[in-house]
Formats: structure tokens, C-alpha cells, sequence
């Protein structure tokens, strides 16, 4: 192929070589050998939300017996918080959702939303998102101010008139973007839009930044949010001695500053082996259970009690009206509530995550070393800049390919989320043709994790169909390259 000249060029060369690369994609497959039983049937992720991954057996076996008894909700939801007060301390406590974006929008309703009591207009609210990765959930609950960013989530915000994300901003609310500094926001992909591009990130220069923006908006600062992960990719290589990221104990510090809420987004994480809230110094942190934690789909909210006794209120939980301790009635966002069947698997999951945390750790540590020796396979002119690392807090191995462009030179194609949400990023949607459902791979990042039909019902990697899974990924990722006209 011809190599371009400038990066639309590349872009538009992909496109038009789309039915190709599938063509050779799936031929490739072939030569792998991947099984055809388990063709359309095993991935790369545990985390999608349109896949949730196969239930562990004790998961399965614990929801079971709980579904044959007589127990009121509020018990359930009462041994979640003995189990979070054990491990985290007595000034945190928990509320369950039906995924982690009711969790939220739960939070952000209940603690950066103006209040509408009292005469006329409510006042405007203000909160701060940096602009980091997956920006459309922590920071789509806002209006995106300044104006220039009113197009951030292009596809799911209100330029196209699309209700999905238009319908889930907050009465009164801004979103203050606040750019990292040492972060890259080039132009990529065939829908070809701004990418997020963080290894770079400087966490005290970006605290400075942050802080700035918190000073001029002052007045009308309502909260900070930003993600919980911890991997290079999603800006936080910087970390202090225990290997908390500086960047989000930054955070925390402004926002004790201003006397406003921290709240992290750790929908692909697990609580007590992951991003740890005592040590972060966030006041609220929301999960998705069904991706990495391999509870059935809900979401779960640990935070300090402070702020969590409003959060409660809102979902029922707090207490009844004549004063109890706990209660599971009715209340703002009730229509949240995730059922009894998932407050058993997430019991479950909690005691194994305490008890047990190597069901969890294991199998990252034996993906690691699968992708570091299928990474390794590729041609060298390729890997030079491709960084990875494990999270135990996702239980994923990220690897990311943004330093292929050092230097001025044309890497490995990135694609856009904008990509992601119009079908044209081809690290996902050329898996498809190969047998695999696709894991998250946008803006120069790659996360693999494991539990897609790659792991036993007790949680352990089976190294075949996992192998087969990650030289696919480095098979599209060289096929891709030669249609890019970099190889």
C-alpha cells in the first residue's frame, strides 16, 4: 500500500480497504486455528456491558440458594455495608444500582445537582471533569463548558439531536473540561475526531490546572470526578510509594480545598483489590459489578457517610420516615434498584474479593504473560512505543500503542470513540469476522481482560481460547498496519 503523506490520508485509505482487511482477518483466524465451537462464542474483555461474561460458579451457586429463601432487600443491602465498613472502616457505606451509570446518575442527581427548592430559577451548578478517557459518562451529566468542547461526545450529545445523552444532563449543570496537561489530543481515526492521549500526562502540572479552574468557577462548584483506573493509558503512570496515583490524591486535596464532593467513576474496577478510596482520598466511588468484579449486572457505590447518607435517601435505603437504620422503599431513583438476584451475586463477589483476592489476581497474572509473548511476535518497527502494563484494579492488561508516533512519525492507526460508536474502529470491529467479541480498544489504548468464556467457572485463564484471542488481536493489528501503508 501506499504510505501517506499526512494522517487523513492513512484514515482514508483504511476505509476504502475495510472489506480487505476483514477478508484477510478472517483468513487469518483460520491459520490460527481458533476452534470453531468457540467462534462467536469467547472475547477479550469481561467488561462489556452488551456482553456481561459467564457467572463464576460460586457467584451462580450463592445467588441460587439466597433466590429459594425469604429475605427482605434491606438485609441483603445491610450486609453489603458490614462487609465494605470491614475492610474500608466505619465512615463508608454502599448502595446498590442496577449498573454503574444509574450509580452515577444517581451521585451526581443527589451531589452536584442544584437544588429546585424555593422561588424562581434554581442556581447553576458547576463540576469538574478532566478531560480524560471515557469523558462521555463522568462528564456527559453536564452541559461541557467552555463552548468549544459542546461537541466532545459528538454522536451521543445534543448536536445530533440525540436524546440518549441530551436526556441524561442534569437541570442547571455545566461541566467544566479542564485539559491535562502533557496529555495529546490529536486528530485520528476514519470517523477522525479528537483522542485522548495520556501517557504523558504530568500530574502536579495538571493539578495546577485543575486547580485554576476550580478558582474561577468557585462560586458555583459543586464537585470533582474523574476516573478511578490506574494504568499509563488513562493518564496515571505517576504514582507515590504505594502505588496510588499523585494525580487523583491531587484531586482529593482540591476538593476538600473548596469543601465539595471527589467522586471516582470505576465502572471496570473492583472494590478492595483496586483503587482504593482510603488511600485516593475519594468520597464516592461507583463500580460496575458485572465487568471486572464477575458479579451479575448491577452497579455499587461505596462512599463516606457524609455524602452517602444523601445518596441512600435517594435510592430508598436510608431509613423510614418514623426512623429506622436502613430501609429499601421509595425514593428518587428507585427505578435503579438492581434486585434481589444481584445483591446476592455482589455479596458473593465482595466476600471472595476479601477472603480470596488470588480468584481475581490469578488469572491477570497468566493473561500478562500471554500477551507479552503474542505482543512480542509483532514486527519490530511496531513495537517500539507499545507499553504494557497489568491493573489488578480492572483485572486487565492495557496495552497501549500511542508512543508508535513519537517523533513525528505515522504508528499504529488510532481510532477515535467516535469510531467506537460508528462501527469504523477496526481493532474492534474487525475482531467480529475472526470469531471474537471485540474488548476496548480506542484513542492508542488496548484493554484485555479475562472471564469471556476465557476462564473455568472457578476463575481460572485457560490458556486456549485466550491465546487464540490475543494473536487475533496482533494478527488485525499487522493486517491493519500493511493497509495503513506503515508496514
Amino acid at each position: 500500500m501506499t504510505a501517506p503523506d499526512f494522517k487523513f490520508q492513512m484514515y482514508k485509505q483504511l476505509q476504502a480497504n475495510i472489506p480487505n482487511i476483514y477478508t484477510e482477518a478472517k483468513k487469518a483466524a483460520e491459520e490460527i486455528g481458533i476452534s470453531p465451537e468457540v467462534k462467536g462464542k469467547f472475547g477479550l474483555t469481561g467488561g462489556v456491558s452488551g456482553c456481561p461474561a459467564p457467572l463464576r460458579k460460586d457467584i451462580v451457586e450463592a445467588s441460587e440458594k439466597g433466590m429459594k429463601e425469604v429475605v427482605p432487600l434491606s438485609k441483603l443491602v445491610d450486609e453489603l455495608r458490614e462487609i465494605v465498613k470491614g475492610v474500608y472502616g466505619d465512615e463508608y457505606d454502599v448502595a446498590s444500582t442496577s449498573t454503574c451509570e444509574a450509580g452515577l446518575w444517581a451521585v451526581f442527581g443527589s451531589l452536584f445537582t442544584p437544588s429546585i427548592a424555593g422561588v424562581g430559577d434554581t442556581y447553576r451548578a458547576r463540576y469538574i471533569a478532566p478531560y480524560e478517557k471515557h469523558w462521555h459518562h463522568q462528564g456527559g451529566y453536564g452541559r461541557p463548558y467552555p463552548a468549544r468542547y459542546k461537541d466532545l461526545i459528538a454522536d451521543r450529545g445534543t448536536t445530533p439531536g440525540e436524546l440518549g445523552f441530551y436526556g441524561k444532563r442534569q437541570n442547571n449543570t455545566d461541566t467544566v473540561v479542564v485539559r491535562l496537561e502533557g496529555a495529546k489530543y490529536d486528530v485520528h481515526g476514519i470517523k477522525y475526531h479528537p483522542s485522548v492521549l495520556l501517557t504523558g500526562v504530568d500530574a502536579m502540572k495538571s493539578t495546577q490546572a485543575v486547580e485554576f479552574h476550580a478558582d474561577i468557577h468557585k462560586t458555583m462548584l459543586t464537585g470533582i470526578t474523574s476516573l478511578a483506573y490506574e494504568t499509563p493509558g488513562y493518564g496515571y503512570a505517576e504514582k507515590d510509594a504505594d502505588g496510588t496515583p499523585i494525580l487523583q490524591k491531587e484531586y482529593a486535596k482540591i476538593a476538600r480545598k473548596y469543601g465539595i464532593p471527589y467522586v471516582q467513576d470505576n465502572a471496570w474496577g473492583c472494590p478492595f483489590i483496586g483503587s482504593d478510596p482510603r488511600k485516593t482520598g475519594a468520597d464516592v466511588i461507583i463500580y460496575s459489578m458485572d465487568k471486572a468484579a464477575g458479579a451479575a449486572t448491577s452497579g455499587l457505590i461505596i462512599g463516606k457517610e457524609e455524602y452517602m447518607v444523601a445518596v441512600r435517601r435517594s435510592m430508598g435505603m436510608h431509613g423510614d420516615r418514623y426512623g429506622t437504620t436502613s430501609s429499601y422503599g421509595k425514593a428518587a431513583f428507585v427505578g435503579f434498584d438492581p434486585g434481589k438476584e444481584a445483591l446476592l451475586t455482589q455479596i458473593q463477589a465482595l466476600k471472595v474479593l476479601r477472603d480470596n483476592p488470588k480468584v481475581y489476581t490469578g488469572s491477570v497474572d497468566a493473561l500478562e504473560k500471554i500477551v507479552k509473548e503474542e505482543f512480542a511476535k509483532l514486527p519490530a518497527k511496531l513495537q517500539d512505543g507499545i507499553i504494557i502494563n497489568k491493573s489488578y484494579n480492572s483485572r486487565a492488561v492495557e496495552v497501549n500503542y500511542e508512543g508508535t508516533w513519537k517523533n513525528g512519525q505515522m504508528g499504529i492507526p488510532i481510532f477515535s470513540i467516535e469510531d467506537m460508536y460508528s462501527g469504523t474502529n477496526i481493532f474492534q470491529s474487525g475482531l467480529g469476522p475472526m470469531g471474537l467479541v471485540p474488548t476496548v480498544a480506542y484513542d492508542g489504548n488496548i484493554y484485555i481482560s479475562p472471564d469471556l468464556a476465557t476462564t473455568d467457572e472457578e476463575g481460572n485463564l485457560l490458556e486456549y481460547p485466550t491465546r487464540w484471542g490475543v494473536q487475533a488481536l496482533v494478527r488485525l493489528i499487522e493486517i491493519t498496519c500493511k493497509y495503513a501503508g506503515i508496514l
